[in-house]
């Protein structure tokens, strides 16, 4: 709890620092756990629709609670599994979770082709360390933004957002 703003909320909230979510876009977060980057997000931009999806029901739970706390109207939370989902995107984020390849395979048939505002509909994926591995055989464009770009703080030094236009 002592990093709780820095390491949770503030870099959730990075991804508004590369995109401004027009009105009425929808956003998937999936393996959302306690719901980052989905609440911080959903705080920022009311005027979008945030579906925070996680397989473990108590994370679940608790991301209802929060939500129902702080008034969020423009939440989803729903225990399910990402491969199950249905319904489409503008854009889909998440923190950590998997293997790039991976995200791509469950989510691909999830996103919306087109733009919002000026932006691709795509992925805003929260990623650290060393992702050159990671990176490479990826045969899709992309941009690795340094969340150092936005925050000083020293744990940002190797954090990046990135972004994968569909």
């Amino acid at each position: 709890m002592d990093h709780f703003m820095l390491h949770h909320v503030l870099h959730s909230l990075s991804i508004a620092c590369f995109l401004r979510f027009p009105e009425g876009t929808r956003v998937l977060d999936f393996g959302t756990g306690g719901g980052f980057p989905g609440i911080p997000l959903a705080i920022m931009f009311p005027e979008t629709q945030f579906t925070l999806v996680d397989a473990i029901g108590k994370k679940i739970k608790v991301v209802e609670a929060v939500c129902a706390e702080l008034g969020l109207t423009n939440v989803e939370a729903r225990k399910e599994r990402v491969e199950s989902l249905r319904e489409p995107f503008h854009f889909v984020c998440c923190r950590a979770v998997a293997p790039l390849r991976e995200i791509f395979q469950w989510t691909q048939r999830l996103v919306l082709p087109g733009t919002s505002g000026a932006t691709a509909h795509g992925w805003l994926l929260l990623k650290g360390g060393d992702l050159s591995e990671e990176l490479k055989g990826i045969k899709r464009p992309y941009q690795q933004i340094p969340i150092s770009r936005y925050f000083k703080e020293p744990y940002f030094q190797e954090k990046y957002l990135l972004y994968f236009p569909f």
